[in-house]
């Protein structure tokens, strides 16, 4: 039998990236001697180094360096070049159905039922509105079932290296960390896409724990105003807003928990079965049972009953979780780090 070659894209988020990763895993082992390649952008691209299910990576930037039609109709060439026989789409997106339709690509299957689904001929699997609600890992491994997967392992991976573990290594003690003792993360940035506590809170949190704890804080890139929070903690943490993706992945791997909001750093740290202790609005578009951590010992803190119901802005670029006690968060973390 011929050997199947396969084309998965997902061109968004750290997150929904990372939980893409189990139907990578789940279609190279179901399909032992296929080609499988994978699409992303030109950010979250480097989130899929190193990992042994995936031979060959294509980054598209339809902003930057493949943008227009020429740089549409190059990558239609690059795919063609590859002779993928299907192709899987988690994400809907019209660029790349008909850059699947265009490179030949004779089975084609995406989430959905866009116009240009149907005019492109691309098969679709339904989330049928979320009900029942099911982790967004499950739903990205139906496209795999649509083509014979059998594998329903969901739990998430990431590859660090050896080099990328020693380079952060030296980041950490060179601020001073003890590797022996536990380090806790804390990433209170989230761009605005989540229901979050605002900066303040976090500040609070930290100084509510106990002074031998070691503190990783990711304030993310080029945040000044988040920076403004947390630069009087550098002197005794490491603050970190480094633009090193790859460099944060490794950082994240000495954390003994990390805290957050439902960000793609709690993926990140997830993958890397690094327990979490995340907050999360319960409503469905930001619910865990959509979005929880998999595979690691995880918390998952939701506000009080009535509180989304009564009280929430009702914009998850609003919403500061400002019910969720501190007190509650600390409790969960102490708990963790006992274990």
């Amino acid at each position: 039998m011929k050997p199947r070659r396969i084309l998965i894209i997902r061109p968004d988020r750290i997150g929904d990236v990372i939980l893409t990763t189990p139907l990578i895993r789940a279609v190279k082992q179901s399909f032992p001697n296929s080609f499988v390649g994978v699409m992303v952008n030109s950010v979250s691209g480097v989130l899929l180094q190193n990992n042994p299910n995936i031979d060959v990576l294509i980054t598209d930037d339809p902003t930057g360096k493949d943008s227009g039609k020429t740089g549409f109709w190059n990558q239609i060439k690059n795919i063609r070049k590859l002779n993928f026989d299907t192709g899987l789409m988690p994400l809907p997106r019209e660029r790349h159905a008909w850059m699947m339709f265009l490179a030949g690509i004779k089975r084609r299957i995406g989430v959905g039922g866009k116009l240009y689904q149907i005019i492109t001929g691309t098969r679709t699997v339904s989330r049928n509105k979320y009900i029942p609600l099911r982790h967004e890992a499950d739903y990205v491994m139906d496209l795999g079932r649509k083509i014979g997967v059998m594998n329903d392992d969901i739990t998430p991976e990431l590859f660090v290296s050896s080099k990328e573990q020693e380079q952060a290594k030296q980041i950490l003690l060179s601020a001073g960390f003890d590797l022996s003792r536990p380090i806790i993360g804390v990433n209170p940035s989230s761009n605005r896409s989540v229901p979050n506590w605002t900066p303040e809170r976090y500040v609070e949190l930290i100084n509510t724990l106990p002074n031998d704890y070691q503190l990783f804080i990711n304030i993310g890139i080029h945040n000044e105003e988040m920076e403004k929070h947390f630069i009087h903690l550098k002197s005794k943490h490491l603050v970190y807003a480094g633009n090193d993706l790859r460099e944060l992945i490794a950082l994240c791997s000495y954390c003994s928990v990390l805290i957050s909001s439902s960000t793609g750093t709690q993926h990140i740290a997830a993958a890397l079965k690094v327990p979490t202790v995340t907050m999360f609005c319960p409503l469905t578009a930001c619910s865990p049972k959509l979005w929880g951590s998999l595979g690691n010992t995880s918390e998952a803190i939701l506000p009080p009953e009535g509180y989304c119901q009564n009280r929430c802005p009702g914009d998850p670029k609003l919403c500061t979780l400002n019910e969720i006690r501190i007190e509650t968060v600390a409790v969960q973390i102490k708990n963790v780090i006992k274990k």
